[in-house]
């Protein structure tokens, strides 16, 4: 029996997942570049870290970092000599919530982990609200505030307004991952901020309106009116709520990889 996949520690999606050639032949075969390898390419060449850095930002092996880092410039050596298009998803990878050692000074995560983090004990539910003027903001990647509400015995016992520091798109799923949410109340949503959350373990509630405080009351009680289709109208399919798709990647959370 062959050993599980080890999951890879990656900072944040890649805010662009496909590149396509400006002038080639139609239906060209697309190479996937998995997250975790994006991941090692971000880290080496652009970062200018060395593969053992790499692989302690990651958390594996200096020889997994390699061998992730090899696979991945043979991809986009393909992409340039062939022509071929680019696509970037799945991988083994679980998301860094911005608290570990190795994360990069530079991390947006990391300074919202050391600034709104609180812990939470093993009855602490902590719930995130898409956030302006005390209502269910309905925009999800415009979203400019989260209001957080820590639950314990089913009642709320603290809330704070976060601001999301103007990240936007798919990027404000980290930041709920970072805060360490477990569900999100939100109005609109496009398909690919829900695969993002998904594969945070951050359970969705959309296609809520109204008060915040009400909204998080009636989800306590079971009685929150949601749509589980829920997608976003507003630029739906150009990011403008988190349209982007990023693929099918596996959760360590969920028991994909072997920690």
């Amino acid at each position: 029996m062959s050993r599980p996949t080890k999951c890879r520690t990656i900072c944040r999606f890649p805010p662009t997942l496909e590149f396509h050639p400006a002038a080639g032949e139609e239906g060209n075969e697309p190479v996937v570049l998995t997250l975790d390898e994006y991941e090692a390419i971000r880290l080496i060449d652009r970062e200018g870290l060395s593969q053992e850095q790499c692989s302690q930002r990651m958390q594996v092996a200096r020889t997994t970092a390699q061998k992730i880092y090899d696979s991945a410039r043979t991809k986009l050596a393909d992409v340039l000599v062939e022509g071929r298009p680019l696509k970037i998803e799945g991988g083994e990878y679980r998301l860094c919530p911005g608290g570990s050692q190795f994360c990069g000074a530079g991390c947006f995560k990391r300074q919202i982990h050391q600034t709104f983090y609180q812990p939470k004990g093993d009855n602490i539910m902590r719930i995130a609200v898409t956030y302006e003027n005390g209502q269910v903001f309905q925009h999800f990647g415009h979203t400019e505030q989260f209001k957080v509400y820590d639950v314990e015995d089913g009642k709320v016992v603290s809330s704070q307004v976060v601001s999301t520091n103007g990240q936007g798109h798919g990027a404000l799923a980290e930041v709920l991952n970072a805060l360490q949410a477990d569900t999100l109340i939100c109005g609109g949503i496009g398909g690919g901020a829900q695969v993002a959350l998904a594969s945070a373990g951050i359970r969705l509630y959309g296609g809520v309106a109204g008060e915040a405080d009400a909204a998080v009351e009636a989800l306590l009680a079971g009685n929150l009116a949601y749509d589980p289709d829920v997608r976003c109208s507003h630029h739906e399919g150009q990011g403008g709520c988190g349209g982007h798709h990023h693929g099918e990647g596996h959760e360590c959370r969920h028991g994909h990889c072997n920690d």
